[in-house]
């Protein structure tokens, strides 16, 4: 070749070379039909064909689940590639050559460190898995789990192993059997606890482990429930680079293909609440990890998903669960309902004690979230006039937590409807200045509605945010450190904050995420016409950026901007607040505002010297 390809040249090129109808037909059956080729769908359970392939266009499409994409796109969800992945498998297939990519000294090390964190995790994983199963100090948990009702094929699915208790194996069982390199790598995991004298114990002691795995079945963390009596009862592994709690689901990896056949998640709360039900059949369960529910955990389930099912624990607590999650429901634009037990059951003793089908028809009456949240406000408050106040107050997260003008406007009007109340004095009484969001963020209330043309423009960057959405697409290992330093914040209401959570989510997954690969699992828009944009530029002056200077050198300047960015953009929203306490009297609130707003300039003048 006479010119350098750039990354978009050859995916394009293999995209033009692939044949869609020859690939997709390796799975499904396909019969001609007009220009189109049409055949049952291998992502949900049909009798009826309504997936389609058409080789013009080169895209498949199934009208039943919704399901659609490029032959990139079929490859990753049918064979739970990553894009990189399929990339390379279409390029062998088609005798395409793809160029090594030649990556930086911080790429590479963060690579060679995550690779030697995976590999630590699964060792220990199969050091859990057969004390478990063969030793003799195991003994009580094997009974504890046949109590339990877990038999040997969910405890091999799942992986469930054993730590033993320091009377059973001392304080070093796992320590013991890593190697040097590895006990280093095992306590950046949390997995060893170094003592002060020198050497390291055991985090996990007389408890059942669960392995918690990424989409692609690489064991992360681990989950240990205690055996005997102590505290916690529950206990996750730390944080690590490849392990975000808040990113990940007990039971996605196992349960993957069920939840994409159904295009529906149940979601428990309890580790035994999930094993308890895979055992009795229901394939399509997952659960957090002790923590509340997450946006990024059911940004994971979208990508399978359409409706997810709330089965939680009657009580105060898992009403205040639900509640919890119904606004993150409604941002991530899912189908939502809640299926609440009897006050003193959990999934894991209903379905013990009251069967399957009984759990079945509490599942079949599941309620749709607009219609739970008002039921459980109505009975809260009542339906008279302070009763009502307060109901549209609480009802505001859920209402402003929806994506979309359509949406908001659809669940605005449904509330209006059943409350007697119009809606446009529903939002007469939420406008304020500004609001705290889903995720806790300060951000404008949203009109009621906003046409297309209107959206593009409010979701234009300005050229300062163009340079950092440029420079954390371009150069995916110093993501977390951008994160870290409030990016997200800065590019609120933009094209980029959008294209930060997509990147967020992806690399919660991936060792290294290929800016190509954004381009194939973004939708036809903004987003995608963006990363198009700074790929196609990516091999001159990538939107404006210094090719000469170093990454990590530009990434140090870049930090130090956002922060004075981020700090100045505080110092006047305090002093707009001191102004306002000043009008309205009130020197105690004032007071603490002064103070916060000094200590603001202080940094900022740090900054800046």
């Amino acid at each position: 070749m006479k010119y350098q390809e750039s990354s978009e040249d050859i995916v394009a090129r293999i995209k033009e070379q692939a044949d869609i109808v020859k690939v997709v037909s390796e799975c499904v059956d396909l019969k001609k039909s007009g220009t189109r080729f049409l055949g049952l769908c291998p992502f949900h359970g049909e009798k009826t064909p309504s997936f389609t392939v058409h080789p013009g266009q080169q895209f498949f499409h199934c009208f039943g689940c919704g399901e659609s994409g490029d032959v990139f796109s079929f490859l990753m969800k049918y064979h739970h590639l990553d894009f990189p992945s399929a990339l390379k498998e279409l390029a062998r297939r088609y005798q395409i050559e793809l160029p090594d990519k030649p990556r930086s000294a911080a790429e590479e090390k963060m690579m060679r460190r995550r690779q030697a964190m995976f590999a630590v995790n699964e060792k220990c994983a199969g050091i859990f898995g057969r004390f478990l199963v063969e030793a003799p100090g195991a003994a009580a948990a094997r009974g504890y789990l046949e109590r339990r009702g877990v038999g040997e094929s969910i405890r091999d699915l799942f992986r469930i192993g054993y730590a033993p208790s320091t009377e059973v194996a001392g304080w070093e069982f796992l320590a013991r059997q890593l190697e040097p390199g590895e006990k280093q790598v095992a306590e950046e995991l949390g997995l060893l606890v170094r003592k002060d004298g020198g050497g390291a114990y055991d985090r996990f002691r007389d408890r059942i482990v669960f392995p918690i795995f990424d989409v692609q079945g690489r064991v992360v963390g681990f989950g240990g429930r205690i055996l005997g009596e102590g505290q916690p009862k529950y206990m996750n592994s730390p944080e690590s680079p490849v392990f975000n709690k808040s990113r990940a689901l007990l039971g996605l990896f196992q349960q993957a293909d069920a939840i994409r056949r159904l295009r529906q998640a149940i979601i428990v709360e309890g580790n035994f609440d999930l094993i308890s039900l895979v055992e009795r059949g229901f394939g399509n369960v997952v659960a957090p990890l002790g923590t509340a529910l997450t946006r990024e955990q059911l940004r994971l389930l979208h990508r399978s998903a359409e409706e997810v099912i709330l089965l939680f624990d009657g009580d105060t607590a898992g009403l205040k669960a639900a509640m919890r999650s119904a606004p993150l429901v409604f941002a991530e634009q899912m189908v939502g309902r809640v299926a609440l037990l009897p006050s003193g059951h959990d999934p894991d003793t209903f379905v013990r004690h009251e069967g399957v089908e009984a759990l079945q028809r509490i599942i079949s009456q599941a309620q749709p979230l607009p219609e739970f949240i008002l039921e459980s406000l109505v009975r809260e408050h009542g339906l008279g006039l302070d009763g009502k106040m307060k109901i549209v107050q609480e009802l505001r997260p859920l209402v402003e937590a929806a994506s979309s003008p359509l949406q908001r406007s659809v669940v605005l009007a449904h509330f209006s409807e059943k409350l007697g109340i119009p809606a446009g004095q529903m939002e007469t009484f939420w406008v304020m200045p500004d609001r705290e969001g889903v995720d806790g963020r300060r951000q404008k209330v949203p009109p009621p509605a906003v046409g297309k043309r209107n959206q593009s423009k409010e979701m234009a960057m300005s050229s300062a945010q163009c340079h950092l959405v440029s420079f954390m697409i371009l150069h995916p290992p110093f993501f977390t450190r951008l994160a870290d330093a409030s990016l997200r914040d800065y590019l609120s209401g933009t094209v980029g904050e959008v294209l930060f959570l997509h990147m967020q989510s992806i690399l919660a997954e991936k060792d290294i995420v290929e800016p190509e690969e954004l381009l194939s699992l973004l939708p036809e828009g903004d987003e995608r016409n963006l990363v198009a944009e700074i790929l196609l530029k990516a091999s001159g002056q990538a939107a404006g950026l210094d090719v000469t200077i170093a990454p990590e050198e530009e990434l140090k300047e870049l930090l130090d901007w956002l922060r004075r960015q981020i700090l100045q953009r505080r110092s006047l929203e305090l002093q707009q607040k001191i102004m306002d306490f000043q009008s309205q009297g009130d020197t105690a609130g004032l007071h603490l505002l002064v103070i916060e707003k000094q200590e603001i300039d202080r940094q900022l003048q740090g900054v800046d010297g």
